[in-house]
């Protein structure tokens, strides 16, 4: 287009701006006010006391010596829940506090509130707790097989599903196979677990404020377990440092909400980084077995696989991982015939549930390196074999289920493969040691280095599955030219609270949109996870935006006499279409008046499984591409990821800044995973609960990120955009694994990759 030579002055904060978020600026400064920053005068602290051995039965549990420390005020066991005893997302399997069997090292057994954190552990260094040791459950396989006695009453096996689709005796001329392994991979979010609880007068209620990712999800568990009606509890939305799915399951807000009712005062409950590790699920371990049967030019004809992924000692989510890990079987690829066998089992090893990718990420690590394998086999690049197996809109996955999002998967992969490589030289320009595998360690030589490149391509469903019900609600509100937006969806740093105003802005017209508190004080929003508050609660913000202009279009209409059907938004002001000299800023149409509205968004039905896996059990998709470019030292065993590129399908960037900022997030994470994220575990303890030993990705690790933001808008989509927040972290770590496998030539199938298994 040709420059007019004016200035036009582009409205702030609209659909498609790159908009800085609300909070950003006091983030930055340090001021903003996260679950540990809350003050309150006179609260009490609380703490837990957790197990220290993987299983075992409790013989004796004596607080007697807790109560003589001064400054003590509440000690609480299993015998002083006054509602349900236990808690779970799907099944309530878990125990507030363990009564008769501990099943995990850092379950928790009692709580105590006291004057101080010093006085806590005092305290609960006093309690006495006598064990009798039972044989730990640690190894997922016995679980399978029956092999180990039953940890749990409802048995170690959490579920078995099974895929069967097509000619299960279907074969090919090609076939590959390869086992593969994931560790556990921990959240690692920076803001701790928090929260302060405010008991009303009497104890007829209580106020929770908390960092939590379901706000109403929560409730419905923490008001069960205190036996009050849920119009008792209150959960308000305390600042969130980061969720990743680590605060989808209840932790410390039970315990926080007992000890308030208990003593009648304020009491706070802190995590620190190694309770932390104790306190929340993580991603499951897997180990994955998958063969591929295709015909010579390498089209897939059918695939085997068998999933066991290790839920630890308690349910969690590990049935809805499962389903994700053994529907994505195929990835983004076509395929008629499978025979897919899965299991989440229960173990004495620390619970696992819900982390971003939600069991794509093990199920795509093993697709990817299968696809990998079958490009060898037939003799075809890395690209090749991914464009001729690609999926499109209207293919059917091996549930039988028909895409019908936008399936832009060739587009993906050609645009990540058009995108430049890096330029630079092995080493880099000059004598840069940090552009070296090691860094300023100055331990690589450049002679010894060896550069890989690496694919990978992911499918991800997004929202809940297998008929969850899910639906957000949210109300808007509009006077005096200010819109007010209310709703309880769970701002964890994914950028909701700058969507919903530019929704806002551009439907009704205002540049002033005040979002109201996150809290249960109307109707659900789900939890901020599965890649669905853009869809969901998004959904919710713009029915009840149209809501509420269409009430404005009727006043307008009234004030002038003609049909409301006429009258649109321009800008500011709202206009008549058949007429343009007709116009009213949204302020002064909006003088005196108040519209208001409460909406709620439900996604498309979706239904369970059966017994062979058949049926539509997902509501949308979204995929994704990867290139990684490694720089590795095989005598050290060092890795230096060089670049990575990535072409997403987003449907439509509401907030480019912000699809960005997730892009390179997930991809960090991917990265940690495959090269240095794992908690290790030996005999059911984790050895290295802390960020010294819990290896994290920094800036210093972080390559260039090279992107294409592919724009199909989704007729589904009730904005026409897709979740982007856990597709950017699925297929980049076996993209950075293959670049590894091209630079040294081995076939490495576990992450995270260690030193050892590139050196040996």
């Amino acid at each position: 287009m040709a420059d007019s030579g004016v200035a036009t002055r582009q409205r702030p904060g609209r659909i498609g701006d790159s908009v800085v978020r609300p909070d950003g600026r006091e983030k930055v400064r340090g001021e903003f006010r996260f679950s540990s920053d809350l003050p309150v005068e006179g609260a009490l602290w609380g703490a837990t006391l957790r197990s220290v051995h993987p299983h075992a039965r409790i013989k004796r549990l004596d607080v007697t010596p807790a109560w003589k420390i001064p400054g003590v005020e509440a000690i609480i066991t299993a015998d002083d829940v006054p509602g349900k005893s236990t808690y779970g997302l799907i099944f309530a399997d878990q125990p507030v506090f363990a009564s008769e069997v501990v099943r995990y090292v850092g379950e928790p057994l009692a709580a105590v509130a006291a004057d101080h954190p010093e006085t806590c552990r005092k305290a609960l260094e006093a309690i006495i707790v006598e064990y009798e040791l039972l044989d730990p459950l640690t190894d997922p396989e016995r679980a399978v097989d029956g092999s180990h006695p039953p940890i749990h009453p409802d048995g170690n096996v959490i579920r078995h599903q099974r895929v069967l689709c097509g000619d299960p005796d279907a074969t090919g001329p090609v076939v590959v196979e390869g086992f593969y392994e994931m560790g556990m991979q921990d959240q690692a979010f920076l803001g701790l677990e928090a929260a302060l609880a405010l008991p009303d007068p009497g104890g007829a209620g209580v106020e929770l404020h908390v960092a939590t990712q379901a706000m109403h999800e929560d409730l419905h568990q923490i008001a069960a377990c205190l036996g009050l009606p849920e119009d008792k509890v209150r959960l308000i939305l305390a600042g969130v440092g980061g969720a990743f799915g680590g605060r989808e399951d209840l932790s410390l807000q039970v315990h926080t909400c007992l000890l308030a009712l208990r003593t009648g005062r304020p009491v706070r409950v802190h995590y620190g980084r190694e309770e932390s590790f104790l306190g929340h699920i993580h991603r499951h371990p897997a180990r994955m077995w998958m063969r591929h049967h295709a015909t010579a030019d390498g089209r897939i004809i059918k695939i085997e696989a068998r999933f066991v992924l290790d839920g630890g000692a308690y349910a969690s989510t590990s049935s809805a991982v499962l389903v994700n890990a053994v529907t994505h079987t195929q990835g983004p690829y076509v395929c008629e015939n499978a025979v897919v066998d899965g299991w989440s089992v229960r173990t004495n090893n620390p619970p696992c549930g819900a982390m971003r990718g939600f069991g794509v990420v093990q199920a795509c690590f093993a697709h990817e390196g299968q696809m990998d394998k079958l490009a060898a086999a037939c003799g075809l690049s890395a690209v090749e074999i991914r464009l001729r197996n690609a999926m499109r809109t209207g293919d059917r996955l091996i549930t039988g289920q028909v895409v019908e999002n936008v399936a832009p998967v060739e587009r993906c992969i050609r645009e990540t493969d058009a995108l430049p490589l890096p330029d630079e030289p092995i080493g880099g320009f000059g004598d840069d040691p940090m552009r070296l595998p090691g860094g300023a360690g100055l331990t690589a030589d450049r002679g010894h280095i060896r550069r890989g490149i690496g694919w990978g391509v992911a499918i991800k469903n997004m929202m809940y599955s297998e008929g969850f019900d899910d639906y957000s609600t949210a109300r808007c509100s509009l006077a005096d030219g200010v819109a007010t937006l209310k709703f309880a969806t769970a701002e964890v740093g994914q950028g909701f609270v700058t969507i919903a105003q530019q929704i806002a802005r551009t439907l009704l017209g205002v540049d002033d949109v005040q979002l109201d508190r996150i809290d249960t004080t109307i109707g659900s929003a789900g939890s901020t996870s599965a890649s669905r508050q853009t869809w969901m609660s998004g959904g919710a913000v713009d029915m009840a935006c149209r809501r509420v202009r269409e009430r404005l279009f009727e006043h307008v209409g009234r004030m002038w006499s003609v049909d409301p059907i006429r009258l649109v938004v321009d800008g500011d002001s709202v206009v008549d279409s058949s007429d343009s000299s007709r116009r009213i800023s949204v302020a002064d149409a909006t003088a005196g008046q108040r519209f208001e509205e409460t909406a709620e968004y439900h996604h498309p039905p979706t239904e369970p499984l059966d017994e062979n896996g058949q049926g539509d059990c997902h509501t949308a998709f979204a995929f994704v591409a990867h290139r990684a470019v490694v720089d590795v030292d095989p005598e050290l065993g060092l890795v230096k990821v060089i670049q990575v590129a990535t072409a997403q399908d987003i449907g439509v960037a509401l907030n480019p800044l912000s699809v960005v900022g997730q892009l390179e997030g997930g991809i960090a994470q991917g990265l940690g995973l495959a090269v240095m994220e794992e908690i290790v575990m030996q005999d059911g303890k984790i050895r290295n609960p802390s960020f010294t030993d819990y290896l994290l990705p920094t800036f210093l690790d972080m390559p260039p990120v090279v992107a294409s933001l592919i724009e199909e808008p989704d007729p589904r989509a009730p904005l026409g955009a897709k979740g982007i927040g856990e597709p950017p972290c699925i297929s980049v770590t076996p993209a950075i694994v293959a670049a590894i496998r091209d630079a040294i030539g081995k076939d490495l199938s576990r992450v995270p990759v260690r030193p050892q298994d590139i050196c040996l």
